[in-house]
């Protein structure tokens, strides 16, 4: 979608709109399967024994056949254990990772970007993690396992309920609070859905997606290490994604990095998450984030970021420490992507983590015009269509639809959803008064001194200090 000498973007377009050969008999498979868990695996009926039957059929000429074989016997005969519900899992999981691997091969084939592969030199490597508890872990997948009997529609408050001594025991152990908070927040959703005998709608996909990824958690070793090694050198900010809760927030920087003593630039990210109380919302969000990573006030002045020795994990996740790094020299994220982003390395992706609703590419489209139709704003170029995903733009920033409406440049996440790719805007370039403005949406991640953000801002401050007052009450009486 730009000159393939302009540095960094899509290349072939064409390719974003080709079909994907085998996607949708997968996907298909993978549906048949979570349908079986609506009501549930204890007394499966023929159309739960064929959805099962299904995934171990799609998963026969891998390692996985036999286990999945016999799991999905017992499974569609009622009598299906712990050890059958996670070869089941692992085979969900593995088919969407095969969806996962044929769109970011599709991607990469668009971009023209290199993935970093086992001929790359890593970052220096840092000790392992120790391994969990594995009382709890067994704990969790009986849950999870007496989950899948009951189903989606057998749900009620009791069933529910037993994830709660399991999250209890698990937060107190650092290395066991990625699974608490998955399992606590699964649990609140299914507990917000009771009873599921009454459920309008099922959201099937979702629910299964949490189910599984949790089962699969549940194998001693399955988190990863954590970090394996760090890196130094110049962190080149390309734009900010902030996804917002009613009860947290977080914020993804992505960025560039540029390895000290030279090599491959490389894409990496980093993340920082906080609580929230629902009144915090839109700029006030950044109060929440900025006293947790240094990154954010660099990224609002649109400054680089220098980085001694930064744990980062092989997915490319800087685990960011403030003290490892400082605010370095100016740096402007379209330069940094029409310079450098098509020739950035990209991390390969975890087993576990292989998933399409994890694919997030930076991207940089030129050339383009803009489409409002009824399906929403897309980018014409080359007579494709790409569409384009402004609900996910942050209410926490001063970009909004009508900039990107009135855009010629924009960079942005490439994603995958409902069948078809998404560019999510992290920043654009338009036109104001015959001049080249650029729009971020992180640009108020530092401050603001834009009216609205004041005022945002404010409003924030004003709410937080009552809900501090508020508890210092209750913690008097």
């Amino acid at each position: 979608m730009v000159p393939p000498d302009a540095g960094g973007g899509l290349m072939r377009g064409d390719l974003l709109s080709d079909p994907v050969e085998g996607l949708d008999e997968a996907l298909a498979v993978v549906d048949a399967f979570d349908e079986a868990l609506v009501a549930g695996l204890l007394r499966p009926g023929p159309a739960q024994a064929a959805g099962v039957s299904g995934l171990a059929g799609a998963v026969a000429g891998t390692p996985l056949a036999a286990r999945v074989a016999e799991a999905a016997e017992k499974a569609a005969a009622g009598t299906g254990g712990e050890d059958h519900f996670v070869a089941l899992a692992a085979a969900r999981s593995a088919l969407l990772g095969s969806v996962h691997d044929a769109l970011v091969q599709r991607i990469d084939e668009a971009v023209g970007r290199p993935v970093e592969g086992d001929e790359t030199a890593g970052p220096e490597p840092v000790a392992a993690a120790p391994e969990e508890a594995a009382n709890l872990l067994a704990a969790a997948r009986s849950w999870l396992c007496d989950l899948a009997r009951g189903g989606w529609r057998g749900l009620d408050h009791e069933l529910v309920a037993g994830a709660a001594p399991v999250v209890a025991a698990m937060l107190p152990e650092p290395g066991m609070r990625r699974r608490a908070a998955l399992l606590d927040g699964f649990a609140a959703e299914l507990a917000a859905s009771c009873p599921g005998a009454t459920l309008e709608r099922v959201p099937v996909r979702r629910w299964a997606d949490l189910w599984s990824r949790a089962l699969l958690l549940t194998v001693p070793g399955s988190a990863g290490a954590g970090a394996v090694g760090t890196v130094t050198g110049r962190l080149l900010p390309l734009g900010v994604d902030v996804q917002e809760h009613a009860t947290a927030v977080q914020a993804q920087v992505h960025a560039v990095l540029e390895p000290a003593g030279g090599g491959a630039p490389r894409l990496v990210r980093a993340s920082v998450s906080a609580p929230k109380p629902d009144t915090v919302v839109g700029a006030g969000l950044w109060q929440l984030l900025r006293p947790r990573m240094s990154l954010l006030g660099a990224v609002g002045e649109g400054r680089s970021a220098e980085v001694e020795a930064m744990p980062v994990t092989a997915e490319g996740d800087l685990l960011w420490d403030d003290a490892l790094a400082r605010t370095g020299e100016p740096a402007d994220a379209f330069a940094t992507a029409r310079v450098m982003l098509s020739a950035a390395t990209a991390a390969r992706v975890e087993p576990l983590d292989r998933h399409p609703v994890r694919i997030a590419v930076p991207v940089l489209l030129e050339g383009y015009a803009a489409r409002d139709g009824e399906a929403g704003l897309a980018f014409e170029v080359a007579g494709r269509l790409l569409a384009v995903d402004t609900d996910r733009m942050p209410a926490a920033g001063p970009l909004l639809p009508e900039a990107v409406a009135a855009s010629h440049a924009c960079v942005g996440l490439l994603r995958w959803d409902a069948g078809e790719f998404l560019l999510q805007p992290l920043a654009v370039e338009t036109t104001v008064r015959k001049k080249t403005v650029a729009v971020h949406a992180g640009a108020w991640a530092g401050g603001t001194s834009d009216k609205a953000g004041v005022r945002a801002e404010k409003a924030a401050t004003d709410a937080v200090a009552v809900l501090r007052e508020r508890a210092g009450r209750l913690l008097r009486t």
